[in-house]
């Protein structure tokens, strides 16, 4: 034999095997019985074996085609089944969002399911980094930054502005001096956020200026380390209120000074220019716009 297989005599071939009809398989094929004759015919000639065999209800295989019918008729199975599988490859859309590990964790995490619920079609992949994405070079589809919301090149949209909380042990805050007052805060242990920032801005803003105890204490490069550590009894953190809120209403930590403070910081989901006009960014944007609304009304 050449080469070259002469799959579609192979299919014909396969066809009237399994259904004892050349019209049936014709019909298997979307060809006429005419192109089916035919190509048993070039397949009989090239083989030089005699396939089938003419009754009064239609052709039956011969002792040689029966031979080989079973083999190749499991390989075009085998083959059609591979084609759905590129079929649902293709059907399937993957989409890559990068996040913080904390908001990952706490808030995106915990939601993905209504998403999946909803676009079964859609595979998320999440990208747990504190390190900002570069949406070119890493290809993410959506990044969820934490900032101001100017990004050059790049389209951002609202989600929300997580206010900054302090919460303890309560166990440390029942033994400890009473906080009635934010400088009482200056009274425990401090957790500090990497830079730390954020106790000294929140201080500030609610009249604590030009405390040598406003530095001190360990620092934590996200938040999850933080509300740890403020678990274990080591100190007062400073947190994002939807970070906590898991831990706040099961007793694990309580507030320790209900002052709220909303910084000028707000998360943004970020993507490319014109990135809706692909389906699936359109749908989970569209569906992370209505859990940030939905959360921000429950608080």
């Amino acid at each position: 034999m050449g080469s070259v297989l002469p799959l579609l005599a192979l299919r014909a071939f396969v066809e009237t095997g399994r259904h004892g009809s050349l019209k049936r398989a014709a019909d298997a094929m979307g060809v006429t019985p005419g192109a089916v004759s035919q190509q048993l015919k070039l397949l009989q000639e090239r083989t030089g074996v005699s396939l089938f065999s003419r009754t009064r209800y239609g052709v039956e295989l011969t002792p040689a085609g029966a031979q080989v019918h079973p083999a190749l008729l499991r390989a075009f199975d085998q083959i059609e089944a591979s084609l759905a599988t590129l079929d649902a490859i293709n059907a399937r859309q993957t989409l890559t969002v990068s996040a913080v590990p904390t908001f990952a964790a706490s808030w995106l995490v915990p939601r993905l399911g209504t998403f999946t619920d909803r676009h079964p079609d859609i595979e998320v992949r999440v990208e747990a980094s504190s390190a900002l994405a570069d949406l070119r070079r890493d290809r993410v589809d959506i990044a969820i930054r934490h900032g101001l919301g100017h990004y050059p090149g790049l389209e951002a949209h609202y989600l929300m502005a997580p206010v900054l909380i302090p919460v303890a042990c309560p166990k440390l805050l029942a033994e400890g001096p009473p906080i009635r007052e934010a400088i009482d805060c200056l009274d425990y242990p401090l957790l500090q956020d990497s830079d730390r920032s954020d106790w000294r801005l929140w201080l500030k803003a609610l009249g604590v200026e030009s405390d040598p105890r406003i530095e001190r204490g360990p620092a934590f490069d996200d938040d999850f380390l933080l509300i740890r550590a403020a678990e274990a009894g080591q100190g007062i953190a400073l947190v994002r209120d939807l970070y906590a809120r898991e831990e706040i209403a099961s007793g694990r930590l309580a507030i320790a000074l209900d002052r709220p403070w909303p910084t000028e910081f707000a998360y943004y989901a970020v993507t490319m220019p014109k990135a809706e006009e692909k389906p699936a960014i359109a749908s989970f944007l569209r569906w992370l716009l209505d859990e940030a609304k939905r959360q921000t009304s429950a608080a």
